[in-house]
C-alpha cells in the first residue's frame, strides 16, 4: 500500500487527510477530527483513543482548531478500551453527546463486559491480550443511540454502516462524495497480532484484531460490505491512513480470501 506522503502533516502530530479530516495516532490506535479549521473552531471526534491520552487529544484539538475549540460530539466505532480510553476525561472537559450503535449500549452503560480474548491466536500481541482491559464503562448520561437510518447527527454527507463481527455494534463511517472511509476495526492496516508489525507500522490490509473478534462470519460480511464501497481513502483504527490507487483492489482481495487468510483455524 502506498503511504500518504509526510507533506500531508500540517501541524502537531497528526495527518491532515482532507481539509476537514485529520487523523491522530494515539499510541497504537487512531482518532479522527472532523471539521474544517479554516471555517470553524468546532469539530466532531471519532473514537477516543487509548487510556491516559486525553491530554494529547485536547492539545491536538487546540493546535488544529484554536484555544477556544469546541467539541460538538463523539462518535464511537465501538467500545473496546483502545477506542474509549480517554472518553470519560474528555467528557469532563466537554459535556457532549456520545453516539454509538444500539448493540454497543451494554458495554457503554456498565451492564456487560466484552468476552475474554482468544489468547491462542498466533502472535505476541495476541498472547498479551488477556492483560488488556475488557470491562465496560458507564457513560449513560451522555450516551445517545444512533438512528437506524444510517445518518450521523451533525455530520451531513456522512453515513454510518453497521459492520459487526469485531463487536456486535461496530460501525464504520463513509462519505460518498469523496469516497472516504473511517473503518474502525472492521479491518486494519497493520497486522495487529504481531508486535513487530505493530511497532514498524508496516502497511498491509488485514481483518479485525483477531484476539478480540467474536463473530468471524459477521466480520467477513462486513469486509465484503466495505469492499463494495470502493473507497479512495481509508482510515482504520490501527495503522497509517491509506491513500492508494490500489486500495479498492486490496479490499476486494481481502474480502475474497478472508476465510483463508484471516479467520483463525480454531473457528
Amino acid at each position: 500500500m502506498k503511504k500518504i506522503p509526510l507533506t500531508s502533516v500540517t501541524s502537531g502530530l497528526g495527518i491532515e487527510i482532507l481539509p476537514d479530516l485529520y487523523c491522530l495516532s494515539v499510541q497504537i490506535a487512531n482518532v479522527c477530527f472532523i471539521g474544517d479549521p479554516r471555517q470553524t473552531n468546532e469539530f466532531i471526534l471519532i473514537d477516543a483513543g487509548m487510556p491516559d491520552s486525553a491530554g494529547l487529544i485536547i492539545e491536538e484539538a487546540k493546535n488544529r482548531f484554536g484555544e477556544d475549540c469546541k467539541l460538538i460530539s463523539i462518535i464511537l466505532t465501538h467500545g473496546h478500551f483502545d477506542h474509549i480510553g480517554a472518553l470519560q476525561e474528555l467528557l469532563e472537559k466537554w459535556n457532549v453527546p456520545v453516539y454509538a450503535h444500539s448493540l454497543e449500549e451494554p458495554y457503554l452503560t456498565g451492564k456487560e463486559n466484552y468476552p475474554p480474548p482468544n489468547k491462542d491466536i498466533p502472535g505476541l500481541v495476541a498472547k498479551m491480550s488477556p492483560l488488556f482491559p475488557r470491562h465496560s464503562i458507564d457513560v449513560s448520561s451522555n450516551l445517545h443511540i444512533l438512528p437506524p437510518s444510517g445518518k450521523l447527527p451533525s455530520l451531513p454527507g456522512w453515513e454510518y454502516i453497521h459492520t459487526p463481527g469485531h463487536t456486535p455494534g461496530h460501525i464504520s463511517l463513509f462519505r460518498e462524495n469523496d469516497r472516504v472511509l473511517i473503518a474502525g476495526d472492521a479491518f486494519t492496516n497493520v497486522e495487529q497480532e504481531s508486535l513487530y508489525e505493530v511497532l514498524t507500522q508496516k502497511q498491509e490490509l488485514h481483518g479485525p484484531p483477531a484476539y478480540f473478534t467474536t463473530d468471524w462470519d459477521a466480520a467477513w460480511n462486513s469486509v465484503k460490505t466495505l469492499a463494495l464501497l470502493k473507497p479512495n481513502v481509508a482510515i482504520c483504527g490501527h495503522g497509517l491512513p491509506i491513500a492508494s490507487s490500489d486500495l479498492a483492489a486490496g479490499l476486494h482481495l481481502l474480502a475474497r480470501d478472508f476465510d483463508k487468510t484471516e479467520i483463525p483455524s480454531d473457528n
